[in-house]
Parts: structure tokens; sequence; C-alpha cells
């Protein structure tokens, strides 16, 4: 790595210490909380993994610039800068092992938000050049072709068209002052379209009106996982702009965690205004329609069902008595998850994991958390609202060769919508 790219990742790492950072990092008291409330700690034991410890270089830097010890030392030369050796080594730490998932936060006993501080040393890290090539490509096709995976305008129109075909309904698209636009995860686009399917049924029986963008239809946010704010503005600006160019009333967050994260909690920091429109979650929706009476359900499910918090829905974005309130609706036979809702297990994939090659072993080891709290249970599926936890909950099942399906819930509700 070139002393540029040092210096860039320095300066940012130095500007990325606001007030909150600051007494959070003045305030720990280094009492490993976090380490066991980190799954890729616990199912590892390598302590390099406890959450604290992947923020040293961002307290290091701060101790260097913003104490008076620190200044001294430094004013003496007793003391040295982060060096590139240390932020290369930290890179796996933060973007391997950690999800975002926020569980460290929660338990922290001062309160401080060890989520943030992480999400603060990956821009270190991505301006120094030490992001993993399996974000910084998916980023790049997010930023040039406008969806991570490269899903273009052209196999979202496909995809549309067979929708049509099976539902015998339209799917509208740029249709200006319809309440809601629906945003898409590339997942849902190519893996999941039966999602695309289910949405366009439920819509249609509960008379929603909605549309779907042709200049911005996708949710991920791949700024936000690499940790680049300038390119995260640049995906929020995309959606803002579409949302407002067609007027509408409210944009819809699918069945991804940190899209969700990303568009309502992040954004508007990010581009520095409020929103003309409000974000909703489809889950959010989906309940309350079901309040309203519009979205009449019969039918019950005959399987023990149970159902996984994503965590940006759940734990950080507030997502977890409404996907309950659906479930109970169309099943009497719902268990939680040993230790489910606010404090849930992360499934392992979210934060950049799942788009990160690097990171493959340490994420279907740390799935075996996940398995764990299955284990404790006995049940014939498992229900989620997030493309990226169903496609690696169903790869950590098939790697512990574990026959369990798992669910959308919103494909699932549309299974029981009304005659």
């Amino acid at each position: 790595m070139s002393s540029e790219g040092l210096q860039r990742g320095y300066a940012i790492l130095k500007e990325q210490i606001d007030a909150p950072t600051a007494s959070y990092l003045s305030s720990c008291v280094n009492c490993g909380m976090c380490a066991e409330a980190c799954l890729f700690f616990t199912e590892t034991g390598d302590p390099r993994y406890t959450p604290i410890h992947k923020v040293e270089p961002l307290k290091k830097v701060w101790r260097h610039e913003y104490t008076f010890w620190g200044r001294l030392s430094k004013a003496l030369g007793l003391s040295k800068p982060v060096t590139d050796e240390e932020l290369a080594a930290w890179s796996p730490l933060v973007y391997d092992g950690c999800s975002m998932c926020g569980r460290c936060s929660v338990v922290c006993p001062v309160g401080n938000d060890i989520t943030y501080m992480i999400r603060k040393v990956r821009e270190g890290l991505a301006a120094a050049g030490h992001a993993p090539e399996g974000l910084v490509a998916a980023t790049r096709r997010a930023i040039t072709v406008g969806s991570p995976m490269g899903v273009k305008l052209p196999a979202l129109q496909a995809q549309i068209r067979h929708v049509e075909q099976d539902t015998g309904l339209s799917v509208p698209v740029d249709v200006e002052n319809a309440d809601y636009m629906l945003l898409l995860s590339s997942m849902e686009i190519m893996n999941f379209p039966e999602f695309i399917a289910a949405v366009t049924r439920i819509f249609d029986r509960t008379e929603v009106s909605w549309t779907i963008s042709s200049e911005a239809f996708e949710a991920t946010n791949s700024g936000i996982q690499i940790g680049v704010s300038d390119l995260a503005a640049e995906l929020v600006q995309r959606v803002v702009t579409a949302a407002e160019k067609l007027n509408v009333k409210y944009v819809i967050s699918p069945e991804c965690g940190h899209a969700y994260m990303a568009i309502r909690w992040e954004g508007p920091n990010l581009i520095g205004r409020p929103y003309g429109f409000r974000v909703v979650h489809i889950l959010e929706l989906l309940d309350e329609l079901r309040e309203q009476g519009r979205l009449k359900l019969q039918g019950k499910e005959t399987d023990r069902l149970t159902y996984h918090d994503p965590c940006q829905i759940g734990r950080r974005g507030g997502i977890l008595e409404q996907p309950r309130n659906l479930l109970r609706a169309i099943s009497d036979d719902l268990v939680e998850l040993p230790g489910g809702g606010m404090m849930n297990w992360c499934c392992g994939a979210g934060g950049g994991v799942s788009s990160n090659e690097r990171a493959d072993e340490i994420r279907l080891r740390a799935f075996n958390r996940k398995k764990s709290q299955l284990d404790q249970i006995q049940v014939d599926g498992l229900v989620s609202a997030c493309s990226n936890c169903r496609i690696h909950i169903e790869e950590g099942l098939e790697h512990n060769h574990i026959d369990l399906p798992v669910l959308s819930l919103t494909e699932l509700i549309e299974k029981h919508l009304a005659d």
C-alpha cells in the first residue's frame, strides 16, 4: 500500500472521531461483555474478534490526536501513529468477522455503540485500500451499473413479464403520484422473484396504489457495507430523486435487512436533508393493512414454524411485533427461537460478509450459533424477512446436512390471501 493510501486512511479515521465516538472510547471499562454477544467470538473463541478490539485503530488515532497524554507522547516522539500494516491486519476483523448486527452495542453496560465505531473503522480501511475485493467489486457495480450484483433494468423487466404472465396482473412501473414506490434487492429480482409476484397479488387484493421506478429499483446500498459515506449517499440520493420525481408518499423497503437501515435510518443523514416521503418496511405495511382490515387472510399453516429476526430489521430497526402479528394470523403453532426478538443471534452474513468471498469459511463457522438455536426447538420451517439471511441460512443448513425449509414471510402471507 502506498503512503498516500495510508495518509488517506489515517485522515478519514481522524475525521470519524466525533463527540459520541470520543465519549465511547473514553468510557469503555474493558468488561468483555461485548465478546460474549458476538457470534464471531463465541464460535471461534478467538479474542481478536472481541467487538471492542475491532475498533483499536480508531482508538489509537483518538489517543494519538485528541488526548492530552497522546499528544504529549506524540510531541516527544514516544508514540507511533497507526501503520499500514495494522490497518491491513484489522481488515479481516472488521469486514470478515463482523456483520454489523448491533448485538454488542445492546449489551454494553455503559451504552457504547460499538457497531457505530466499527462502521467508522471501515471508513478508514476503505480509504486506505484495505476493503475486501468482493465488496470493492460489488460497490463498483452498484455505482456504475446500479446494482451490486450487476442486475440491470432489462433483467427486472424480464422478471416483471414472468410475474405478469403468472399472476394475470400488471406490475406498475414509473407511475406518477402512486402512494407507494417499491424497492427490490438484487437477490429478490434474481433469486426470489416470487417476492415480486407475492407483493403484486397482495397489493392488488388490498387495492394499494404502488409503482416501481425504472431509474432506482435497487434497495441494496453497498456504500454502507464497505464503509464509504460518499458512495452510500450517492446510492441513497438515486432513490430519493426517483421517489420525488414520481411524487410518491412512501418508499417501501423490501425483505432486505441492511437496505432498510440504509434508506430509513442512515439515508437522511447521508444526504443531509429530510425526505419528501416516508420509508416503511414491507412488514410494517402488511401489518398496517391487516389492522385496517384490508389484508384479509384465511387458513392456517399446518407446520410448526419459527421466525428469524434479521438484525437490521429487528434489533436495529424496531420491526419486532409486526412479523409476529402476521405470523399469528396464519399459524397457531409458532414457536420462538431461544433468545429471539431483540437479542436474536445474527445469521452471520450481514454487513457485507456474504459479499466477501474471503469470509466464506468464518461465515459458515459463525452459522453454528444459529444452528444451536434451531437445535433447541423442533420446527418444520423457518420464516424470515431478509433475502440475504434466507440465502445464507439455506447454505448453512445444507452445510450442516439439515433439511429445513426457509420461507419468506411476505410470500407466506400471499398464500393465505382470502378469496
